[in-house]
């Protein structure tokens, strides 16, 4: 009997001691998967989310422009521009600026690839734009022109990271309309767009060769033209003459037109500021002409030079419309070729 009650007792210490190890390993095993999310969780999938995303959104590059190096930090979303062209190529991009300069006159004369949100901000004048309306923004990007904003960039870089561009390079720096390609793209990839800002570019020129067909097919391949901003100025009509270097002529030898105004020194902003006298000499070329100034049509009507100018007597003037933008980007410049090539080939 008592070597029974002792052969009970090991077996049921050894049962024992078998249970307790069960125990802690499912214990150690239930503790093990609590602290290690597998790879394919929910809480493992945020997790690599996170760590894959946060450097891109976090990273800090450095945008190149005219006055040297800016440090953006990650994809900037919230932007402020003081130049319309800027505000533009943002629009074409599909980005919504959150505030932009004379908001008021640049739907007056610049065609925008889409409207402008309703809650855009105008903050001031270009040429005097209102620090305290961008700061209360609080936007991540401001960007603006250098003959306009240069003497203000130490202020404005104090609220955001602040680019300048300067779209009319000196007589030897390059040309305007290289300016404005290099400038788009720039502006593209601080925004984050740069795929979109060649999809742009590749329709602009699809735009060229479609308009260039046009024309040529009108019989105006290779005409002479004369491109003109026409505005009164007291009780006269100026003129201001678009030149070789400037953007828009560039557009229009694109789709196959040529420039015949000659300036007599270099231009920097593309065009010469001319009364109408200036026109005796450019009777053979196709007058085309950006007008918005309403008065500027009674008042030639009137003037006895303008109406004995042969493209006048020749019907052969050609309105482009007061929001074809001759400083723009891409998307002005798509504007103008094909305004242009409709209007030579009657269409």
């Amino acid at each position: 009997m008592f070597n029974r009650r002792i052969s009970l007792f090991i077996v049921l210490s050894v049962m024992l001691v078998l249970l307790a190890a069960c125990g802690n390993n499912n214990n150690e095993n239930n503790g093990a998967k609590a602290s290690s999310p597998s790879a394919s969780s929910p809480a493992a999938t945020e997790s690599a989310s996170l760590a894959s995303e946060s450097p891109a959104a976090e990273a800090e590059r450095t945008i190149q422009h005219v006055l040297g190096e800016t440090k953006v930090k990650g994809t900037a979303k919230k932007v402020v521009v003081l130049e319309w062209t800027y505000a533009e190529d943002l629009l074409v991009l599909g980005v919504q600026p959150a505030g932009v300069a004379d908001i008021e006159n640049m739907k007056k004369n610049v065609s925008l690839p889409a409207e402008l949100a309703a809650d855009a901000q105008d903050v001031g004048t270009r040429q005097e734009p209102n620090l305290e309306a961008i700061t209360a923004l609080e936007p991540d990007l401001i960007i603006g022109v250098k003959f306009r904003h240069e003497a203000t960039y130490d202020q404005l870089s104090a609220i955001a990271p602040t680019l300048l561009f300067n779209p009319y390079p000196e007589e030897g720096n390059g040309d305007q309309y290289g300016e404005m390609v290099g400038t788009f793209k720039t502006i593209a990839d601080a925004v984050g767009k740069t795929a979109e800002a060649e999809a742009v570019l590749a329709d602009l020129q699809k735009t060229y060769d479609e308009a260039k067909t046009k024309v040529a097919a009108a019989g105006k391949e290779g005409q002479p033209i004369v491109l003109a901003m026409a505005y009164t100025n007291q009780n006269a009509v100026n003129f201001r003459l678009s030149t070789d270097n400037g953007l828009a002529i560039r557009i229009l030898e694109n789709i196959g037109l040529k420039n015949v105004y000659k300036p007599e020194q270099f231009e920097a902003y593309g065009f010469s500021t001319k009364d109408v006298e200036a026109l005796t000499t450019l009777q053979e070329a196709d007058y085309l002409h950006i007008t918005n100034d309403e008065a500027v049509a009674g008042m030639l009507s009137k003037n006895a030079v303008w109406t004995g100018l042969t493209f006048v007597k020749e019907n052969r003037t050609y309105a482009l419309g007061g929001d074809t933008w001759p400083y723009g980007g891409p998307h002005s410049a798509k504007i103008m070729a094909e305004r242009a090539a409709k209007a030579l080939s009657g269409q």
